[in-house]
């Protein structure tokens, strides 16, 4: 091969090297058609629909939570789904179809983990508190807690297994004084209800609950409830057919818009 041809050829195999190159660039180019003006990866709204399962201390919040989510996301539904957090866990475990789980306490997230249940690691995002409930005109004249125990008092708590019961349980140990309820619920707006209704004298529920039933109840604030400080989480539930909705709704809860909703009902932040 003369010195002419090889260098021939070696012009050949630059300019086809070249070109190659050239056709890696254009496909950098094909990327760069997927990216928004700012140049951002693209992402899709949430779209579909997630059932909630919220511990039924929840209610008011998670309701206006929800048409919020739903009116800035349109093409969306949060169904939700409200009981003792006790009673929530069992319906999951038992195969009950949920997206989301938010508990009044640490302690019935910690069993949905256990089942392996829990998509991710569960956030913390409020706080709440025991107070007393009594009829608006107070007949049995309760002003405190050792007044729980004064003979004849038709006292409704919650059962141990639940938050609020549990709380109650903290209190009366810490408090040294031991309730005799006429009646234990498997949920805080069973105990609200029999003091709304005239059933009960008295009941030991959230202080939430009772600033949302308006002028249905009378709340009495006793220091002794500084002994039960309920921590709630959320996450979502790895049976989750819309993780990305349910991602998206649990990050509406916890953001500051969805905070200031949940601190304007009497939570506190954790």
């Amino acid at each position: 091969m003369s010195l002419h041809y090889r260098r021939v050829s070696m012009l050949l195999a630059a300019t086809a090297l070249i070109v190659s190159l050239s056709g890696c660039a254009f496909g950098t180019v094909d990327n760069a058609d997927n990216q928004s003006p700012s140049g951002s990866s693209t992402t899709s709204e949430p779209s579909g629909e997630i059932t909630v399962f919220a511990a039924a201390s929840l209610k008011a919040p998670f309701t206006t939570l929800a048409e919020k989510f739903e009116a800035a996301h349109p093409g969306t539904t949060i169904k939700l789904s409200f009981a003792g957090s006790a009673d929530l866990v069992t319906q999951l475990t038992a195969g009950a179809p949920a997206d989301v789980f938010a508990s009044a306490d640490t302690k019935n997230m910690s069993k949905l983990q256990d089942a392996d249940l829990v998509a991710d690691t569960p956030v913390d995002f409020a706080t709440n508190t025991l107070e007393i409930a009594v009829p608006p005109a107070n007949p049995a004249a309760v002003n405190s807690l050792a007044d729980l125990v004064e003979p004849g008092l038709k006292l409704v708590i919650c059962a141990p297994q639940v938050p609020c019961g549990a709380a109650t349980k903290a209190v009366e140990e810490s408090a040294g004084i031991t309730l005799a309820p006429v009646s234990e619920e498997s949920s805080v707006t069973d105990v609200l209800g029999k003091v709304t209704s005239g059933e009960a004298d008295a009941g030991l529920v959230y202080l939430t609950d009772i600033k949302s039933s308006g002028d249905k109840v009378r709340g009495i604030k006793f220091p002794e409830s500084s002994a039960a400080v309920n921590i709630y989480p959320i996450t979502t539930v790895s049976t989750s057919k819309n993780k990305a909705l349910a991602d998206a709704f649990i990050t509406s809860i916890t953001d500051a818009a969805g905070q200031k909703v949940l601190t304007d009902a009497g939570f506190g932040t954790p």
